[in-house]
């Protein structure tokens, strides 16, 4: 079966990528931080505030953001919320983010509840901790993750960073559980000086704090009371305190730059049709040791990437025994639901091969899902019922409904080629034998050799793409 490729708009194949990371960065961070230093003998306490910032991008104000933190019996009550009016993908969409948290009086995270609402979709999910098991509740979903230390809720890190009493060039390493990715990474806390900045018409004297996740600085600065004045990190991205009237007031983002064409890679030589291709030669550079360059399709030598087209008519046969892990349901691939089963067993035939079923799958989700920008977290369910997404709604569907299908699926994600740049995009592997790739936004099987892996495996994998997102610079050398 060959698959006709329809025109795609460089905007579609970008992905949640950005949105995802650029809404860590800002400060309004989903998840919760699990102490790996030595927690203090003693704490400050914090009394109650209230504090109301701007949010820029590249100095233009695109957002907004309120932060309520009040002492409560035993303990603390956090409250943030933040919205953001963001031109993503060739559209400008409202995002609207809310977190509530209870802590008790060492900072430790008791119970939270987080909820993303954009114009399409809407992300909600609590949790609690008791003893040494966090369990999340997702829509009807239940998931019990095992906790061996601390626990903080991420929108109160810089509290409990400065009730420790952190001293100059002192560093605290925590790891950062998110319960959008179901992922856990270090992030190194360190004070790095001190510093007068003028906030609301007044000069204050600050804590300048670096906060350094996976390879990407994020600074912030700590004022009287241990309230947080000003945030400088990813992406342009610039927040500040101001009064109530000024943060809602004077938001237009009409001229603000596309997220996805600012994190986008220029091409040195255009390239024709990349469907046609067998063969991409490039040298690439501002990776780091966390991303997946070499296996399978493609192979990395000094710098230089090779990527070679994948020959189905080669496929030896079909086994999944060394990959029966990738046919597990996760939360967000939820393969063993009623409806993903339903769907498959409508689209491929008892009968049909495996490569056969792919190829039924993959040309299903192509022609039954609008391909339209989306900022939530990606859900296989949730796509199936919605019927539109970006790459990642496409990925996480086709990888549900393949694994219902009994063949083992991963996602992948890194660049692909559009228009005279690349652009980062979400697709899947599909094991047949070994390895194939497929990408059902662009209706490819097995997808084009512009398609530039980075990170392969679980959405949360995605994260990885940060140290890289910014640094990365390709010069292609040959196409064949």
């Amino acid at each position: 079966m060959k698959f006709l490729i329809k025109k795609v708009k460089p905007g579609w194949v970008a992905g949640i990528l950005c949105g995802v990371l650029f809404i860590f960065l800002l400060g309004v961070r989903v998840g919760f931080f699990r102490n790996e230093t030595p927690r203090p003998s003693a704490v400050k306490k914090i009394s109650e505030k209230e504090t109301w910032m701007n949010i820029f991008q590249q100095n233009q104000k695109i957002g907004y953001a309120h932060r309520h933190f009040a002492p409560r019996d035993n303990g603390y009550s956090l409250s943030e919320s933040a919205y953001m009016r963001i031109n993503t993908m060739g559209m400008v969409q409202d995002i609207h983010i809310r977190t509530k948290g209870n802590l008790h009086s060492d900072f430790t995270l008791a119970s939270f509840d987080f909820d993303l609402r954009s114009s399409l979709f809407h992300f909600k999910t609590r949790g609690r901790l008791e003893g040494t098991t966090l369990t999340i509740f997702i829509g009807e979903q239940k998931v019990e993750i095992p906790i061996d230390s601390d626990l903080y809720l991420t929108a109160g890190i810089l509290d409990a960073a400065w009730a420790s009493g952190l001293e100059l060039n002192q560093a605290r390493t925590f790891f950062v559980f998110d319960p959008a990715t179901m992922g856990q990474q270090p992030v190194r806390v360190t004070l790095v000086g001190t510093e007068v900045l003028e906030i609301m018409g007044r000069q204050q004297k600050t804590k300048k704090v670096s906060l350094d996740f996976m390879g990407v600085s994020q600074t912030a600065w700590i004022g009287e009371g241990g309230s947080v004045v000003a945030e400088e990190g990813f992406l342009g991205i610039t927040i500040k305190r101001v009064s109530k009237s000024e943060a809602l007031s004077g938001l237009d983002v009409t001229a603000s730059r596309d997220l996805t064409e600012v994190v986008s890679v220029p091409s040195n030589v255009p390239i024709g049709r990349a469907d046609e291709l067998t063969r991409l030669r490039l040298k690439i550079t501002g990776i780091n040791d966390r991303v997946f360059l070499s296996g399978g399709r493609q192979m990395f030598e000094n710098g230089i990437l090779t990527i070679l087209k994948e020959d189905l008519l080669s496929l030896s046969g079909f086994s999944v025994s060394e990959q029966k892990r990738f046919l597990k349901p996760t939360p967000f691939i939820q393969s063993n639901h009623p409806h993903i089963k339903n769907t498959v067993s409508e689209v491929v035939s008892p009968g049909d091969s495996p490569v056969t079923k792919v190829q039924k799958l993959v040309a299903w989700v192509y022609e039954n899902i609008e391909k339209r920008p989306v900022l939530s977290v990606p859900n296989a369910l949730e796509t199936l019922e919605r019927r539109m997404g970006d790459c990642n709604e496409h990925a996480v569907l086709l990888a549900a409904l393949a694994r219902a299908a009994g063949i083992p699926a991963q996602v992948e994600a890194g660049l692909v080629y559009m228009k005279g740049r690349f652009y980062y995009h979400a697709w899947n592997v599909l094991c047949l034998g070994r390895w194939v790739t497929a990408d059902a936004l662009m209706g490819q099987m097995p997808a084009d050799v512009t398609h530039i892996r980075f990170v392969r495996g679980e959405p949360r994998q995605q994260i990885d793409l940060m140290g890289v997102i910014g640094k990365v610079k390709l010069e292609i050398l040959m196409t064949s």
